[in-house]
């Protein structure tokens, strides 16, 4: 990221961004000088942690309650709102998605409990229930995926009936994937315009009686209208083919543009393909200010090559330190990244960023290397 400073596009919006990744080096510093860090105070940390979450969760439920006997209205219960003064159940400044993955975790720790005790079970529960409500479609999916997993591989139960879950895990799957509903949800995501989607819409307030984008339109469309409204889904696909755009058109396959400066190509793409571009008020309200929703995808696109298999290559250990150490809390984390990271440039968000190394060093710290069969 600094590196990419001498060859940006934007050295000015570089320099800015590497000010809020400087958590990238400086935690890994602290847990270099504290690394001796043993299982049962990583999960005395995890404990902390997961109890403070359950005030957080605690705490916005209020909030939501006592606005919604001031405001009547239901929609302070869901996601997050326009602005922070607006509807949500947490602030738009804290984003549903993030803290989706915030009590995610937190649902683990109390979930995959050996010896649960009623309070765990109903806490359990709890955080589940508020991470349905703040609808994020691809963290739901992931965590109901992991779940099952435990339950089927992990749990007690699960080590005695492993094939017989696995038949089973298999079967579940198969059924879910084949319900109808479902099948058709996807067929409209594909091939219609619709104003109900897999994931939220990119513009907030969109009005009446516009033009939905649909995945195919999004992916194939010479151009588009000001009148053109993209759901979420939609809008990733067609900020990927943006991406591919620009890697054909532009030499920077080995560097990228530099940190945070591929925003001026991303709106050259957005005049040239007439998207909507906001309002006078507020200029910054239109598609051309978003950046990519892929975190892979911006590294390759800021970063170059090298970028995006550094990052790779951290999510590969992360994986193989959760299996190595059997600890399902870690699994969880490992896979809610992979995931996060195809629908969210998580690690450009300063809390995205001190939340991923935290949890990153904390789990992958202190694990032993075992150099042989007799060690």
């Amino acid at each position: 990221m600094t590196a990419s400073y001498f060859w940006s596009i934007d050295p000015k919006e570089t320099l800015a961004a590497l000010s809020k990744e400087i958590p990238l080096i400086l935690i890994p510093i602290g847990f270099l000088l504290f690394k001796n860090i043993a299982s049962e105070q990583k999960g005395k940390i995890i404990e902390y942690y997961s109890y403070t979450i359950v005030a957080f969760v605690l705490y916005y439920l209020i909030r939501a309650i006592i606005r919604y006997f001031i405001y009547h209205d239901a929609r302070m219960f869901f996601y997050h709102g326009e602005n922070d003064k607006d509807y949500g159940l947490v602030p738009k400044l804290l984003n549903a998605i993030h803290m989706s993955v915030f009590v995610a975790i937190a649902f683990f720790y109390f979930f995959t409990k050996e010896a649960k005790s009623k309070t765990d079970t109903f806490l359990s529960i709890f955080l589940f229930g508020f991470i349905l409500l703040l609808s994020s479609k691809n963290i739901i999916l992931v965590v109901v995926l992991l779940a099952l997993v435990h339950l089927f591989f992990f749990s007690k139960t699960g080590h005695k009936l492993r094939l017989r879950n696995l038949i089973v895990f298999g079967l579940l799957i198969g059924i879910i994937l084949s319900i109808g509903r479902i099948k058709d949800r996807f067929k409209v995501e594909f091939q219609t315009n619709t104003n109900k989607s897999l994931s939220t819409n990119v513009i907030e307030g969109v009005p009446s009686g516009v033009h939905y984008v649909s995945i195919k339109e999004a992916w194939t469309n010479p151009t588009f209208t000001t009148n053109d409204y993209f759901n979420g889904t939609a809008f990733r696909v067609y900020q990927l083919r943006v991406f591919l755009e620009l890697m054909k058109e532009n030499d920077v396959f080995f560097t990228g543009f530099g940190l945070n400066a591929s925003y001026p190509k991303i709106k050259e793409k957005a005049v040239h393909y007439n998207l909507y571009m906001g309002t006078k008020n507020d200029p910054d309200s239109g598609y051309q200010s978003k950046n990519f929703h892929n975190q892979y995808v911006q590294n390759f696109a800021e970063l170059g090559v090298f970028g995006v298999i550094l990052l790779l290559i951290m999510l590969i250990i992360n994986v193989k330190n959760a299996y190595k150490t059997k600890d399902f809390v870690h699994f969880a984390f490992a896979f809610l990244m992979i995931s996060l990271f195809l629908t969210e440039s998580f690690l450009w968000r300063q809390r995205g960023v001190v939340f991923f190394t935290m949890m990153y060093c904390l789990f992958n710290t202190g694990i032993v290397q075992y150099n042989s069969k007799a060690e």
